[in-house]
């Protein structure tokens, strides 16, 4: 039975709203195996970002049903993520999210964490096609990784918290320049990432010149452990500024941030990069990543 309340839309949540949403995606990763909100998406419900997030939620009589959040903000245009309570789903409660996310402008983007059946399935009920598949690769840490050395003239240090944020941001633009999330985050995204619990700029490697310019970077993250499974390495963001470019520093730079997750006693690294990426893809299957999982973006059909 579809829901007959309203979806109302806030900019900002409520402490107890932001509550209800992540109670909400932890039932759903309980459910599902995997976790329904992307980090950004995360740090948006917990309060970051620059106001212009639209939040969504379906209630039903005693509790939160459905939450849904758009970006309008996206280069790509509008993108979204959506997720129901299991014990709320095939009640209509997502399509009411749906067609409130979708309501001023129709091209929204979804993502769906994990290529899930049930998530292919809303999809097609409701009209919408996949646009863009982001793969998760992985790679065990515990065999050998092969020599990568650094070109002439470069050296790594780690990152210097309230020193590097200004020269970081700028090798990100350009090394990102085509990629619409990656390429715009600010000196507000990243300082709302150096606040997270699991940050350590021990572990943000960056490539530097004779001259201390920073030409490209590693930043790695390790997941904690969850439930059975135990913690795991993650190459976060990994970028050459285009502009000083050294040949083979891409893969040193790999190589380097996956040797400093095995030196803290990791069993396991992963990465995500789109399946259209063919150069990247290439590198990190050299590396002996392979493909694990699928992130989907649906976006209705034209």
């Amino acid at each position: 039975m579809t829901t007959q309340q309203p979806v109302p839309a806030v900019g900002r949540l409520s402490a107890s709203d932001r509550a209800a949403v992540l109670a909400l995606a932890e039932a759903a990763a309980a459910a599902d195996g995997v976790y329904p909100l992307s980090e950004d998406v995360v740090l948006r419900v917990r309060g970051a970002g620059p106001g212009t997030d639209v939040h969504l939620l379906a209630w039903a009589e005693d509790g939160l049903a459905g939450y849904a959040y758009v970006d309008p903000g996206d280069d790509e245009g509008p993108s979204a993520e959506l997720v129901v309570h299991p014990r709320y789903r095939r009640r209509g409660y997502g399509t009411a999210l749906l067609a409130a996310a979708t309501a001023e402008n129709r091209s929204v983007r979804f993502w769906a964490h994990g290529d899930e059946p049930d998530a292919r399935a809303f999809a097609a009920k409701n009209g919408l096609v996949r646009v863009r598949v982001l793969w998760q690769m992985r790679r065990p840490l515990d065999t050998p990784l092969p020599e990568r050395p650094l070109p002439p003239g470069v050296t790594f240090r780690s990152f210097r918290v309230g020193h590097d944020e200004a020269a970081w941001l700028g090798v990100n633009a350009r090394a990102f320049a085509h990629h619409a999330e990656q390429g715009r985050w600010t000196l507000d995204d990243l300082r709302a990432r150096e606040a997270e619990p699991w940050f350590d700029p021990a572990g943000f490697l960056l490539a530097v010149d004779v001259g201390d310019a920073v030409l490209g970077f590693h930043w790695t993250k390790v997941h904690p452990p969850a439930g059975d499974d135990p913690a795991l390495g993650e190459v976060y963001v990994l970028g050459v500024d285009p502009g000083g470019h050294r040949k083979g520093l891409g893969a040193a730079l790999t190589v380097a941030g996956l040797r400093h997750l095995a030196s803290v006693g990791l069993g396991q690294a992963m990465l995500y990069v789109d399946d259209s990426n063919a150069a990247a893809a290439s590198l990190y299957r050299g590396l002996g990543f392979t493909v694990y999982a699928s992130d989907v973006s649906y976006q209705a059909a034209k």
